[in-house]
């Protein structure tokens, strides 16, 4: 896709999600589940990495044959459909609001098991650290992993990234799959979810508190000492909490209390907004150096 398609497609995208949430229903990957055991049944030991890898080469042949056609416009519905089904699947908007609305403790605690990352993890406590953890580790492979690998290989990286998270972290479909599959494709989520990851840390720190960012980043590879090029992703997490905390104990909500997990919630919605509006523009940037060279 071109650069402005992608940028189209983008907001198309972005827009449906946030006022059209009912569509996610229609993000059904049943029939990856059906895929995997067949694979598992039939191959054996054989790597299941080869699972998106024919999803990717298949979803890049489609976008090949339509880009010609129409002006490119084919094209274009095509990413914009292969892009809102690889959003998600859960609506994340939708998930932190179920939370903040929750009408009692018991209530909230039940709708914060929806921000989990891994279906399977243990439970999330009511906790503003847990909670805003989980939420910036379910934006990145909600909204941001999906849409860096959109930007830089199309639709057929943003089905390959969705797909390989799947089998690697959803129960329903790691089920099916041996140990040693799954600590391939565990490894593979990893190295997909590598730069966008920096990419979010680094915007983090601009739509927030750079300096209380960037101290923490320093910190947690000081701290842990592998370096900054490993897949080691943790210090995603911390400097999701320093980034909200400066961002409430600013002042730039209606409280400042970091020890309140809704407030802390709520900011993190917004920081998370910034983020995603800045990732956008950045697309668009693009786009205009590409017209005005």
């Amino acid at each position: 896709m071109h650069m402005a398609q992608t940028l189209l497609a983008i907001l198309l995208v972005v827009a449906a999600a946030h006022a059209l949430p009912d569509l996610a229903r229609l993000r059904d990957f049943s029939w990856l589940k059906r895929w995997a055991a067949r694979w598992n049944g039939s191959h054996g030991a054989a790597s299941p990495l080869w699972l998106p890898l024919i999803a990717f080469a298949s979803c890049a042949l489609a976008g090949g044959l339509l880009q010609h056609a129409l002006f490119g416009l084919p094209a274009l519905a095509f990413g914009v459909l292969v892009l809102f089904y690889s959003w998600g699947p859960r609506d994340l908007d939708a998930d932190i609001e179920s939370v903040l609305k929750a009408p009692d403790s018991d209530r909230r605690h039940a709708a914060a098991q929806g921000l989990r990352p891994v279906p399977s993890m243990e439970a999330l406590p009511l906790q503003s650290a847990p909670l805003v953890e989980a939420t910036f580790a379910s934006a990145l492979s909600r909204w941001f992993g999906v849409l860096f690998w959109f930007v830089v290989l199309g639709p057929a990286g943003a089905l390959a990234y969705r797909v390989v998270q799947l089998l690697a972290r959803h129960p329903g479909f790691a089920a099916d799959l041996g140990g040693e599959s799954r600590e391939r494709l565990e490894r593979a989520a990893l190295v997909l979810d590598w730069a966008p990851s920096h990419l979010v840390a680094l915007t983090l720190a601009l739509a927030t508190e750079f300096d209380a960012v960037l101290k923490t980043w320093r910190e947690y590879h000081a701290a842990h000492g592998q370096g900054y090029f490993t897949l080691d992703l943790g210090f995603l997490g911390a400097l999701a909490r320093a980034g909200v905390d400066a961002d409430v104990i600013a002042g730039d909500g209606y409280a400042t209390d970091v020890d309140d997990p809704l407030v802390e919630l709520a900011d993190a919605r917004t920081v998370l907004r910034r983020i995603l509006v800045v990732w956008v523009a950045l697309v668009a940037l693009c786009v205009v150096a590409g017209w005005t060279t």
